[in-house]
C-alpha cells in the first residue's frame, strides 16, 4: 500500500486543519491506519489509529492517545480510500510533521506496528 498524506500548514493557537491520508493499493478498510506526529527534536508519536472491528455498529473501532482525546478526530472516506485526522484547538507544541501510517493488525498501539508509511506533511502552530 502507498500512502500520502498532506493538509498540512500553518495556524494560529486555537486554529483548526484536515490533514488527509490518500491511499493506493488495498482498500483501507482491510487495514489500520494510524497518524503519527514527530514534534522537532523528538520521536514519532501515534496521536491515534482506525481498525476495521466486525462487532460495531459500523465496522470500525477508532483509538486516541491521551494527548489526542478531545481535540483531534480520526475519520475514514472508505469510497475515497482516504483517511482523516481533524485536529481543533491547535497549540504550539502540536507543531511537527504528521505522518499516517498502515498496519495489518487490528490493533496498532506502537510505531513498530506499522510497515507502510506516508511521506508526512508539516504543521506549524504559531503562537
Amino acid at each position: 500500500v502507498q500512502l500520502q498524506a498532506y493538509g498540512g500548514g500553518m495556524v494560529h493557537t486555537g486554529g483548526s486543519l484536515r490533514l488527509s491520508c490518500a491511499a493506493s493499493g488495498p482498500k483501507i478498510i482491510t487495514l489500520t491506519i494510524g497518524w503519527f506526529r514527530q514534534g522537532p527534536g523528538g520521536g514519532r508519536e501515534l496521536l491515534g489509529y482506525t481498525s476495521r472491528d466486525d462487532f460495531t455498529r459500523d465496522g470500525l473501532t477508532t483509538t486516541y492517545a491521551e494527548s489526542a482525546k478531545g481535540r483531534f478526530t480520526i475519520s475514514r472516506d472508505n469510497a475515497a480510500n482516504t483517511v482523516y485526522l481533524q485536529m481543533n484547538s491547535l497549540k504550539p507544541e502540536d507543531t511537527g510533521v504528521y505522518y499516517c501510517a498502515a498496519s495489518g493488525l487490528t490493533r496498532a498501539s506502537t510505531r513498530l506496528n506499522y510497515g507502510y508509511w506516508g511521506q508526512g506533511t508539516l504543521v506549524t502552530v504559531s503562537s
